[in-house]
């Protein structure tokens, strides 16, 4: 029950800083925030909404009880244990019968216009309204309650302990409970009252706890203003924070009589409690910090520049450059677009760490502390003990060189900021205390691996999903086939807002997302009906799900904990820890792969690396996907948002090796125009195709040619019209397959089609009639391909379809018989799903 007298006066002994940094506090708390915590300043109760989803406890619902469940039934432990012991009822049942009695709570006398508090929920009267009718009168209490004798009391006033919010029941300056905390001390002691501090008892007692109620009563202003902000803070970013959470650290603040949070012994609370304390410390802490002030420390809190975690300068040794460091990290972090930008710099930190160490362990001397002492010589210190750390294997030689590079470019912009000018840490520093650009090293030539997954592996993990699903949520895997389908960044898709889905002006699907790498909004992706059908289900769920929120702040992929409405986005990282364990769960897939055996190289079919498979290798296999399809590549890098056109270019070249390894495999299967396979020396053969592949030959539609005039030209001059099956310097392989049968479905449609024709004279028809000839030995050299396939075992064939499939790719320039060709359609690794 809350006081209805003015709070007494506090006497607040902060100092002037202190009651700065509370108005400062007060200022970032939002009335909106307090009004849902009924918050006055007159009477300092915070009073947690019981029906908020983070501030409300979940209550007993058992009628008539209110007090907090504690178990997965809803029951508060009293309640749970006479239901436990009555095993007729069942909880439903049970809760409808109500709570006979309910012992806790503070009210008002049930007689009309009694200001005095009662004595129990069972007496409900005050305590003189209770003697009169058990000990005078000795009436029923609808009796007393009816009699016109029966006459109000005025309020006894307020307890006098300041943080309480009850009134005296009797002639005492305490309430009933805290009068029976201070005899108890009184009894304990061994002189009595005399030997007790009675203003301390005051001062350090906390308030009664009442249901949804907090008292801060008691507490300085600033502490205060820290506990709510904190709470406000929590509550923002969906963190639960009950009031049996803050009414311990209020408490134990009223106890050691602290003047701020920061200042409380945290040893001794429960894990709740704890947590929530720390977190208001936390967001305590941050509420007092800017740019201007951190920049002056040497761990800065990312967060007042925008991004989570802190940056380290403490480990650069010398004063001068750890505050060049600084100086630099201060102007180059608003230049920063990226989420990561924050692990980027203190990468950037971490190099200019090495030069700091190389300093000291160069110098024992002065370890680097005076500028005006260095030289060129300390540079080329610091690059010899690279090199040895290099050659020692403790780092690679591409990050040799990449250290060396980035100290180079960073010296070089300390410069540019004018860092070596007088007053400043660089003042005395010698003009050769610099890297030349021949001091970089060329990086070592490394070969990218094809980082995009095999078909194979692709359907495998698609066939899958369901799986996906049934060991983690409906939103992971929603997140996962969107990655696969649309090919955009993790985060991207994370963070999709819940009106992601729009149509074109012919009726197609657009995902517009939001290009977080490039600070680009509004991109817009065209995409599937199947895919759009994921996000039309995914966008009903959550609307399901929050049906009271406004729909502009919702998210498309909500993420599933402190989140109550809807507006906090899925974490990528937590998105791929669950991808990795669910593919650990996963059945093994066999791929062709090439390993050395007795030094061979040779190709089996091998399970696949699971550490390949991650969430951003759908990306690019989205990306080679379409390049090998021939999308072009100004499309490709607009579509996949890259800003520089090289790096789309890397999925249009398909490795040498790769490509060698499958001309390799392929060369066995080579046949002449009558269907016989060439049989030569296998290494004549093997160099004779990789020359032949450079320069030797040319494209034809359903194989290649190796007429030298028709080379030269190109593949335009071929004198007998690209009738290829009838010439001597035709050669195919299992490779061109597809399009051999595509000729041959050609030939025969043109031969129905003119023999169909009546406005034509007899000697333009047989000009124009396909030769029967041509067509038998076509359909012969088909049949004898498909032979030796059919003939091959199992695992072979599969690698020489894996074979031919890379071929088909690296292939270039296919001439056609004076016919345009469209660009191949992008293959589908889910071809069995529909809209």
């Amino acid at each position: 029950m809350t006081s209805a007298y003015p709070l007494p006066a506090h006497a607040d002994t902060a100092a002037a800083e202190d009651a700065d940094v509370a108005a400062h506090l007060w200022s970032l708390i939002t009335q909106d925030f307090l009004d849902l915590m009924g918050w006055s300043h007159e009477w300092r109760v915070a009073y947690f909404p019981a029906d908020h989803p983070l501030l409300g406890p979940k209550r007993c619902k058992v009628t008539g009880c209110g007090i907090k469940a504690t178990s997965r039934l809803r029951l508060c432990p009293y309640c749970l244990d006479r239901w436990n012991s009555s095993s007729e009822q069942t909880v439903i049942e049970f809760a409808q019968a109500g709570r006979p009695w309910v012992a806790r709570g503070a009210g008002r006398c049930a007689v009309p216009a009694c200001d005095r508090p009662w004595v129990s929920r069972f007496a409900l009267l005050c305590r003189k309204h209770h003697d009169q009718r058990t000990r005078i009168l000795d009436v029923p209490m609808d009796v007393f309650l009816g009699s016109s004798d029966t006459e109000p009391f005025d309020s006894l006033g307020p307890c006098q302990v300041p943080a309480c919010t009850r009134d005296r029941d009797i002639e005492n300056i305490y309430c009933g409970i805290h009068r029976m905390h201070w005899n108890k001390l009184v009894f304990a002691s061994p002189t009595g009252a005399a030997g007790l501090d009675e203003p301390h008892f005051r001062r350090t007692s906390a308030a009664i706890p009442t249901i949804n109620e907090c008292s801060l009563r008691g507490l300085p202003d600033r502490i205060v203003a820290e506990l709510l902000l904190g709470i406000q803070q929590r509550t923002a970013w969906g963190a639960q924070t009950y009031p049996d959470w803050i009414r311990p650290l209020v408490a134990k603040m009223l106890a050691d009589e602290c003047t701020s949070i920061e200042q409380l012994d945290q040893s001794g609370l429960s894990s709740k409690t704890g947590t929530a304390c720390r977190h208001i410390v936390k967001e305590v802490r941050r509420a007092q910090l800017s740019p201007e002030t951190e920049r002056l420390k040497d761990n800065w809190d990312a967060t007042v520049f925008g991004y989570d975690g802190v940056l380290k300068f403490g480990d650069i040794v010398q004063p001068w450059l750890r505050e060049c460091t600084k100086i630099w990290a201060y102007n180059d972090l608003p230049k920063r677009r990226s989420l990561n930008a924050k692990q980027i710099v203190q990468n950037e930190i971490r190099i200019l760490v090495r030069l700091s160490e190389s300093l000291k362990l160069q110098r024992p001397g002065d370890r680097g502390l005076e500028p005006h002492l260095l030289s060129r010589s300390d540079i080329c210190g610091f690059m010899n003990r690279l090199t040895f750390l290099c050659t020692a294997g403790t780092i690679t030689p591409a990050t040799r060189a990449v250290t060396i590079q980035s100290t180079r470019r960073l010296l070089a912009n300390m410069h540019a900021l004018g860092l070596t000018r007088e007053g400043e840490p660089m003042c005395r520093l010698p003009d050769d205390f610099i890297l030349y650009p021949e001091d970089v090293p060329m990086p070592p030539d490394v070969v990218k691996e094809c980082r995009d997954l095999p078909v194979e592996v692709m359907r495998h993990i698609c066939e899958h999903l369901d799986g996906l699903e049934e060991v983690s949520t409906r939103e992971i895997r929603v997140a996962v086939e969107l990655i696969i389908d649309t090919g955009r960044r993790p985060d991207e898709i994370c963070r999709l807002t819940l009106d992601c889905l729009e149509r074109d002006a012919q009726g197609k699907p657009v995902l517009v997302y939001t290009n977080f790498k490039e600070d680009r909004h509004g991109c817009r992706l065209p995409i599937s009906e199947a895919t759009a059908a994921i996000i039309i289900g995914q966008r009903e769920r959550v609307q399901l799900r929050y049906p009271n929120e406004p729909t502009a702040a919702l998210k498309l992929i909500a993420a599933p904990t402190r989140n109550p409405h809807g507006t906090r986005a899925l974490n990528d990282n937590y998105l791929g820890s669950r991808h990795r364990e669910w593919l650990l769960t996963l059945p093994d897939v066999t791929v062709p792969m090439t390993v050395e055996e007795g030094g061979v190289r040779v190709t089996k079919l091998l399970p696949f690396n699971r550490s390949q498979v991650f969430l951003y290798a759908y990306r690019h296999t989205y990306a080679q996907r379409h390049a090998d399809a021939g999308v072009g590549v100004d499309v490709l890098c607009e579509l996949m948002g890259h800003r520089f056109i090289g790096t789309t270019q890397l999925y249009y070249r398909v490795g040498e090796d790769r490509r060698r390894e499958a001309v390799d495999r392929l060369a066995t299967l080579h046949f002449d125009r009558h269907g016989n396979k060439i049989w030569r020396a296998a290494a004549a053969l093997l160099d004779s195709e990789h020359v032949r592949l450079a320069v030797g030959q040319v494209a034809v539609p359903y194989g290649s040619c190796s007429e030298p005039s028709n080379v030269a030209a190109g593949g335009h001059d071929c004198p007998i019209r690209f009738r290829c099956v009838g010439c001597t310097h035709f050669a195919t392989d299992v490779s061109y397959l597809p399009d051999l049968e595509g000729y041959l479905a050609s030939l025969l449609r043109s031969r129905e089609r003119i023999r169909g024709t009546f406005g034509a004279d007899e000697w333009a028809k047989a000009e124009a009639l396909p030769s029967d000839t041509e067509i038998a030995r076509i359909r012969r050299l088909i049949v004898q391909i498909k032979t030796e396939v059919d003939d091959l075992s199992e695992s072979d064939r599969a690698l020489v379809e894996e074979s031919v499939s890379t071929v088909r790719k690296g292939r270039s320039a296919v001439v056609g018989l004076e016919t345009p060709r469209v660009r191949q359609p992008v293959p589908d690794v889910r071809p069995d799903r529909s809209t």
